[in-house]
This record gives structure tokens, C-alpha cells and sequence, in this order.
């Protein structure tokens, strides 16, 4: 099974769940859950609303949008964000998915609730025949290997 879903706290908040925007698009569009503004050089974790279930052997990778760094001034602050299948529900955030942007241009940047900040596409990936990886994860984002 896999499919996005808002978490707790934002049930309230019209949060939409992520959509490709056309037939064969590889990468779910991925909107802000708030307005907020981010200064030349700062880095904010912009918050979602939404948590992912996917099977074990799939990771939800996030990818900028093209438009953010043409039309914005903003990357993401990680380059490719990833989303293990064990983030889900994770007990410090629910699995709550938050995308870090970092803004290079010379003004005030201001994202709106809705606004689409990145894509996610779900890929598999495999395992080597010696891996021993045998650890749960314990936190949320950012938490394994720390």
C-alpha cells in the first residue's frame, strides 16, 4: 500500500493531499500547510500537513520544484530529500513531511498555503547481500545515524 495523509494536527486545516498534474508525471506536487516568509539566507523546514505509507523496499525521494529556484530564489537545503518507510509515524513528529528551503536570493521570500513547494516520486531500492542493518528508527526527521 501507498499513499499520502494528513496528519493529526492539520486535519482541521483543508490540507490537499498530493497530485501529479498530468498523465504521465513521474513526481506528486507537494504544497505548503502554512503561509510563511523566509529571509535572504535562511534555511525554514516548511511543513506539509502530510505523512507517507509505502511499502519497505520504497523510499519517497523530494525533489524542488523547477520553478522554486527560477521564479523564488529557493532550493531545497538537502538536495534530494528521503523519506524511509519507517519516518511513518514515527513518534516524535507522526511522520510529519517537511521540506527544507533555503533561500538565495537577495529578498523576503513569502510562501503561501497551497503553494506547491516540491514534487515526491517513489522509487524502490535494493539491498546489498551483506547488509546487517538490524536498528528502528527513534526519532523523526533527521534522526537515524546522529
Amino acid at each position: 500500500m501507498r499513499k499520502f495523509e494528513v496528519i493529526k494536527a492539520y486535519l482541521d486545516q483543508n490540507i490537499q493531499k498530493p497530485k501529479r498534474s498530468s498523465k504521465f508525471s513521474a513526481g506528486y506536487d507537494i504544497e505548503s500547510a502554512e503561509d510563511l516568509s523566509i529571509a535572504p539566507g535562511e534555511i525554514k523546514k516548511v511543513p506539509t500537513g502530510l505523512k507517507v505509507l509505502m511499502p519497505n523496499d520504497e523510499v519517497l525521494m523530494i525533489y524542488p520544484r523547477s520553478s522554486l529556484g527560477i521564479k523564488k530564489g529557493l532550493i531545497t537545503s538537502n538536495a534530494v530529500g528521503v523519506v524511509d518507510s519507517d519516518y511513518y509515524n514515527n513518534l516524535d513528529n507522526e511522520g510529519h513531511l517537511m521540506i527544507p528551503l533555503y533561500n538565495f536570493s537577495k529578498e523576503v521570500v513569502e510562501i503561501k498555503k497551497g503553494e506547491r513547494v516540491a514534487q515526491g516520486i517513489f522509487q524502490k531500492y535494493f539491498l546489498t547481500e551483506d547488509d546487517e542493518a538490524t536498528e528502528k528508527r527513534l526519532g523523526g526527521f533527521g534522526s537515524t545515524g546522529q
